[in-house]
């Protein structure tokens, strides 16, 4: 069971990771990707490149709710959670 737990939390950061790869290269104009994170941090929006990520969790979760490992989509869903979290604890500060 925690064993499951764990595995959606990786794939849950895998997926947050991959997304945010994704969405910096989208709307980044052809720019480095660590260049488009440091613009988005100055420029006050990198809350919003990492909620927009999180997006492909979404896909996980319900691949996992699907397939009925229900374990793993929890561990999604406490990475998705997290994010959340972090995110506007990120925009107050």
């Amino acid at each position: 069971m925690k064993k499951d737990i764990f595995t959606g939390m990786l794939v849950g950061l895998i997926a947050n990771s991959i997304g945010l790869i994704l969405v910096a290269t989208l709307f980044g104009n052809g720019d480095d990707f660590t260049h488009v994170i440091k613009a988005a941090a100055n420029e006050g929006f990198l809350g919003k490149l990492i909620s927009l990520g999180a997006i492909l969790n979404l896909a996980a979760f319900f691949v996992f709710i699907k397939k009925r490992q229900d374990y793993r989509a929890r561990g999604v869903l406490l990475i998705t959670v997290f994010v959340a979290v972090f995110t506007f604890v990120f925009k107050l500060f």
